[in-house]
């Protein structure tokens, strides 16, 4: 597979702050690649890096296997979409999105022969002649998109661009500009700090703090398999116990909360330096009531605090007993535990394999 983007070593440093510092990945011809990560993290400053907007403090950038050093924004094969879309409202649609064809020089039969191309590809064949103001918040995102993928960059690159919509347009808009990616296989190279859109997009995803990679893997492997207490916490929900770890004379694993609780692990940890972790257990890992035959799981009585409802992601809040720890659950879409309601007790248990561990408080800073 051929690359289109390849990051080597790249830094970008602001006086004495380094906002980038050593980052290095590539980018297969095709895909959908994200990078993950809070505010100031450090991704939009490594996106203009790669627009060529900003000159690295070290490192290279190449696409298509050519080196960008010295490359004006303008002659990289690359156009960035902005979170506010710069569309012109003086213009129609037709128009935003010939605006960088005829710039270019093209103009005629040719011209109208890609712009009505690309508008049959992002689904706007009837809107051409429609002003901006006569289009909708998503049809305006297709726009901003067409825009730039009409002049056939190797590399299309996304910045926050759902961030302005409202929630409801931000989730269609989601599944939208997957299947466009798909269609058109064109690059793309999106950053966000909201990890839904990440997971649900991307063939890959970086998950980025304070100017690195913590994480760099499939959606999935993310989500089931995080490197650090940082990626645990900000890819997906998670229960969070600081833990002491300990190992008996068969090699078996436990993690002794101050509550004075007790949970057997199914995998092995380093205790030779510390036994102070962090340990993470999944919302929609724990199992409600489960059965008196189920074997290797962590039980625990609890008290129902509230029903959290959220229709298909409705959860419980739960307390164990003897403990001021408020732990999250995720309820079934079954309907079988419709009847629960707070103040309730009832028992709760996660398998083994389902709690992670981290040395240390690495990752406190993103709670």
């Amino acid at each position: 597979m051929q690359i289109a983007l390849s990051v080597k070593n790249i830094s970008k440093k602001f006086a004495d702050f380094s906002a980038v510092n050593d980052v290095t990945f590539d980018v297969e011809d095709g895909k959908f690649f994200s990078i993950l990560g809070p505010s100031g993290c450090g991704k939009t400053t490594l996106l203009r890096m790669i627009a060529g907007f900003y000159e690295p403090s070290g490192g290279t950038v190449e696409i298509r296997g050519k080196d960008m050093a010295g490359v004006e924004p303008n002659k990289r094969p690359v156009n960035l979409v902005f979170q506010h879309l710069a569309l012109f409202p003086m213009m129609d649609v037709f128009e935003n999105i010939a605006f960088g064809l005829r710039r270019r020089g093209e103009k005629g039969k040719a011209l109208e022969k890609k712009v009505e191309s690309m508008l049959a590809r992002v689904d706007l064949s009837e809107f051409g002649k429609k002003k901006i103001n006569q289009i909708s918040g998503g049809q305006k995102q297709r726009v901003a998109i067409a825009r730039c993928l009409v002049l056939e960059p190797t590399v299309l690159l996304l910045d926050e661009p759902l961030g302005a919509l409202d929630f409801k347009l931000r989730e269609q808009m989601k599944v939208e500009l997957k299947k466009l990616q798909a269609q058109v296989g064109t690059t793309f190279v999106y950053i966000t700090h909201d990890q839904s859109e990440a997971l649900v997009m991307s063939d890959f995803v970086a998950v980025m703090k304070a100017g690195h990679f913590e994480q760099l893997d499939t959606p999935q492997n993310l989500y089931n398999n995080p490197s650090s207490a940082f990626v645990a916490q900000f890819v997906g929900d998670n229960n969070k116990f600081v833990v002491k770890l300990k190992k008996d004379e068969s090699g078996n694993f436990f993690a002794g909360t101050d509550d004075g609780y007790e949970f057997t692990l199914a995998k092995q940890y380093d205790l030779e330096r510390d036994n102070l972790f962090q340990m993470y257990v999944r919302p929609e890992a724990i199992i409600i009531n489960p059965a008196e035959t189920r074997k290797n799981l962590n039980v625990l009585n609890v008290e129902v605090k509230a029903l959290l409802f959220d229709g298909g992601n409705s959860r419980i809040l739960v307390v164990p007993e003897n403990s001021g720890r408020e732990l999250i659950v995720s309820l079934p879409q079954n309907r079988q535990y419709d009847n629960i309601k707070a103040k309730d007790r009832i028992k709760i248990g996660w398998d083994l394999g389902a709690a992670v561990c981290f040395k240390g408080t690495e990752g406190e800073i993103y709670e």
